[in-house]
């Protein structure tokens, strides 16, 4: 199949959607969170930092192991990690970030449900179905607080792999806020030129009365340390100009990767259910029946009880995942 964008033909290979229902997405070399997931009594749970981590894809008895750039990027060996200078893949913001309301199974790690609060993919009885998504707040396959705004970015750090990504997870409303804005603001100003900014993630805390004067932290997405946006245009500018004279074709990349995205129901691959799980779903957060419901007879416990008991009389918060989810990414909202 050919295509011809900015009067250069290019191929895009049949193989890209010879399986139907995979998704095809950006190579992944590592991962970005804020916080790290500990052994406690027994459970794996999610402890808040006020820091980024960068971890490889591998995964050892402790943890993700970090990757080499967690220390390279640091001023000095104490110091935390608050900014990554990063640079996107894609001139489209919904390439670099896709954000939706997803449902996870708690057993599996499978997502059940994404939509965008108009239409959303179920995965029924009946197989995949398209439907109607009314939002979390309306929905009653949410209660529980079982769906939730998930958002994926894919950064590039430094230029050894240009095609290669760091994903940064998250299920808070800042960060998704604040990406979304950001990245359609950046390319607004650039031209459509948002691939060849040089961008920095930054760490922002902020205090609300629902976290109750307790910092939280979010991510943020800025021109790099040390330029202003005057510099940082005329940097994307150039980087550009080079790209074009070299064949580089970033319209082309765009269109492979939208019809990547396109090509499977949902993003998140089997492989990485283990990881959605600790990370959206600490256990006992939200029971499979929520997902699953089933007929019981049985009723509930005294600490069933007292739980819901409790539940009422908490001040509601911004994030639905609430001290619980500080993993991805330690938001209070």
């Amino acid at each position: 199949m050919q295509f011809a964008l900015r009067g250069w033909p290019f191929f895009i290979s049949r193989r890209l959607t010879m399986l139907k229902g995979l998704a095809i997405t950006p190579p992944v070399l590592g991962r970005i969170s804020i916080g790290k997931v500990i052994e406690k009594n027994g459970k794996r749970l999610p402890e808040k930092d006020d820091q980024f981590t960068i971890t490889s894809q591998v995964q050892g008895k402790d943890g993700w192991l970090l990757h080499p750039l967690n220390d390279e990027l640091r001023q000095g060996k104490d110091d935390k990690l608050r900014s990554i200078p990063v640079r996107l893949l894609f001139n489209e913001p919904e390439l670099n970030f896709r954000a939706d309301y997803t449902l996870f199974d708690r057993q599996s790690g499978r997502p059940v449900c994404v939509g965008n609060g108009e239409t959303c993919k179920r995965v029924t009885q009946d197989g995949m179905q398209s439907m109607p998504c009314p939002s979390p707040d309306a929905c009653p396959l949410a209660k529980g607080g079982a769906c939730k705004p998930y958002g994926r970015l894919n950064v590039v750090i430094g230029d050894e792999d240009p095609l290669g990504s760091f994903v940064f997870r998250t299920t808070g409303f800042n960060s998704i806020r604040t990406l979304a804005a950001r990245l359609h603001y950046f390319q607004a100003i650039s031209g459509n030129r948002l691939a060849c900014l040089p961008l920095e993630l930054r760490l922002r805390g902020k205090s609300t009365r629902q976290s109750h004067g307790t910092p939280i932290f979010y991510a943020d997405l800025t021109v790099r340390s040390g330029m202003d946006m005057a510099e940082a245009l005329v940097t994307a500018n150039e980087l550009d100009s080079r790209r074009q004279a070299a064949g580089f074709n970033q319209d082309a990349l765009d269109e492979a990767a939208r019809r990547g995205f396109g090509n499977g129901a949902f993003e998140d691959s089997e492989e990485d259910a283990s990881a959605i799980v600790e990370e959206f779903y600490p256990e006992g957060e939200v029971p499979a029946s929520t997902i699953r419901p089933q007929a019981t007879s049985s009723k509930p416990s005294l600490a069933e009880k007292l739980e819901a008991q409790a539940q009422r009389h908490t001040p509601p918060t911004d994030n639905p995942q609430g001290a619980h989810h500080a993993l991805a990414q330690a938001e209070g909202q």
